[in-house]
């Protein structure tokens, strides 16, 4: 494992650092969150201004040490986000780019990395959530097609999507994670209904969709008829292990915020609120770390992240929580003002332990996959 940057990778730090110099300033303004028309024009735009940069691959064009470097860049410099964007440029887009043929990466890869097409996630259902393999929507093979009939949740950006990454269950006969294959489905498909859902937070980036009988063809299947959890592995390590690595420093940059607004308000003289955040100040950077390890393993790999992922997913998730509950502290009273910074961020933070599977989950896959302890029953 090596932690240091080669010069070619510096080098691409120092030219990536000017371009976003030159090209943040002139940006139109952030449209409204609830504009999602707006939000994903906005999101799109922006990963075209990349990709005519030269900069749309790189989330897999690039080695894993460079795409590390391209969002830690991005997100010290305040670059917007990827938004609507996220599923297909961090979970489909990967896994397309690992397990697809030559034609579905010819077909999907190019709009996905142009800005031209949206992806959301059809994963969890109502009762298949933690216990993923749990899930119960059918495909029923008939000719050159897959026809679907179920419902998902939580689905990531559906609303605004021109395909989904779907898992389906192909062989209802099979134990429960040998006969489950993952698709890619079109959004414009006769027989999809889609229900936005309101978070906490006041958001709706995520909603129900119900599916009856939708035509999905054979050729859109990522990996063989019942391989789909193997493929779904790849899909999660992807989310578990790069995913979160432009919000660990954003998490940092936040710390900083924090501390300063309480030298401002006068909470810095309270020496427990400085113990809890240089506490935060060392998670964040041991997580990190951690990250760079992750990804210097993952080029040792192929490029798709190990089980490291869950020892960050875990320790991650709970951090950042502990981080909104210190800027609650910060606050003061004004922590329970919707228009003050960090307040929305701590109510959508409470999702952390759930989102990209729960905890609880990478408990078990620590335990198993790492420790080497039994299964538990």
């Amino acid at each position: 494992m090596d932690l240091a940057h080669t010069p070619q990778e510096e080098e691409f730090r120092a030219r990536l650092r000017e371009w976003l110099g030159e090209v943040l300033p002139a940006l139109p303004p952030k449209p409204s969150p609830d504009d999602w028309p707006g939000r994903r024009a906005y999101d799109l735009g922006w990963q075209r201004r990349l990709y005519d940069a030269g900069y749309g691959d790189v989330h897999w064009g690039a080695s894993p040490s460079t795409r590390l470097i391209f969002l830690e860049e991005t997100e010290k410099a305040g670059a917007p986000y990827v938004g609507a964007g996220f599923v297909g440029l961090l979970h489909a887009g990967p896994t397309i780019a690992a397990e697809g043929t030559p034609e579905q990466r010819a077909r999907w890869l190019p709009p996905i990395l142009r800005g031209d097409e949206v992806w959301c996630q059809g994963f969890s259902e109502p009762d298949a959530g933690s216990d993923l393999a749990a899930l119960r929507t059918r495909a029923r093979r008939d000719g050159d097609d897959y026809v679907v009939s179920g419902s998902k949740i939580w689905t990531s950006h559906a609303e605004v999507a021109d395909w989904c990454e779907l898992l389906v269950r192909t062989d209802p006969a099979a134990e429960k994670h040998r006969g489950i294959s993952w698709l890619a489905m079109p959004m414009d498909a006769p027989g999809i209904t889609v229900r936005p859902l309101r978070t906490l937070a006041g958001s709706a980036e995520f909603a129900e969709m119900f599916l009856d009988e939708v035509r999905v063809p054979v050729a859109n299947r990522v990996g063989g008829e019942n391989d789909g959890w193997r493929v779904t592995m790849v899909t999660l390590s992807f989310e578990r292990g790069t995913a979160f690595v432009g919000e660990v420093v954003a998490c940092r940059r936040v710390l900083r915020e924090l501390a300063a607004e309480a030298h401002k308000n006068g909470r810095w003289d309270d020496p427990v609120l400085r113990r809890r955040l240089g506490r935060l100040n060392a998670e964040f950077r041991a997580l990190w770390r951690l990250t760079q390890w992750n990804v210097s393993e993952a080029e040792l790999t192929g490029g798709v992240p190990g089980v490291g992922g869950s020892v960050f997913k875990l320790r991650y998730s709970h951090a950042r929580q502990e981080l909104y509950d210190a800027a609650a502290d910060v606050l003061g009273p004004d922590s329970l003002d919707l228009d003050r910074p960090w307040v929305l961020d701590r109510l959508s933070s409470l999702s952390y332990t759930i989102a990209a599977g729960t905890s609880q989950i990478q408990r078990n896959i620590v335990a198993e996959r790492i420790l080497g302890l039994p299964k538990g029953r």
